[in-house]
């Protein structure tokens, strides 16, 4: 399993403020996903002039918002056995994955509670 991209995600139902906070802070927008899973979950990656990352995507399943980290690989199904064998759950209570076109992912919780988005891009 090789990790291609490591970010702070925000989760959240103000997803739209939250952008607007670290477009003041010199982040701009450069990919967005929309209706992900076909349950009105948009996406967007942010970058600033110095490479920094940070991914906000508009969620509907949570009053608080969620800070998680965003874990690219090369082998989603690899990364996921790993970390289940570390202790981790899928959020979802089910061993379930979102899946897109493009995308495969799922929210992944730590035996001591943090979080990682593990996301694995089709080719």
């Amino acid at each position: 399993m090789k990790i291609t991209t490591f970010n702070p995600m925000i989760l959240s139902k103000n997803a739209e403020e939250i952008i607007k906070l670290f477009e003041e802070l010199g982040f701009e927008k450069k990919h967005q996903k929309d209706n992900i899973d076909n349950k009105d979950i948009t996406s967007v990656r942010m970058t600033d002039a110095n490479g920094f990352h940070v991914d906000v995507a508009k969620i509907h399943a949570t009053d608080k918002d969620i800070t998680t980290m965003r874990m690219n690989v090369d082998d989603y199904d690899e990364a996921y056995e790993f970390l289940k064998g570390k202790g981790f759950k899928n959020a979802s209570g089910e061993d379930r994955a979102v899946e897109s076109k493009s995308a495969k992912s799922c929210l992944l919780i730590s035996p001591s509670g943090f979080s990682i988005q593990l996301t694995q891009h089709l080719k």
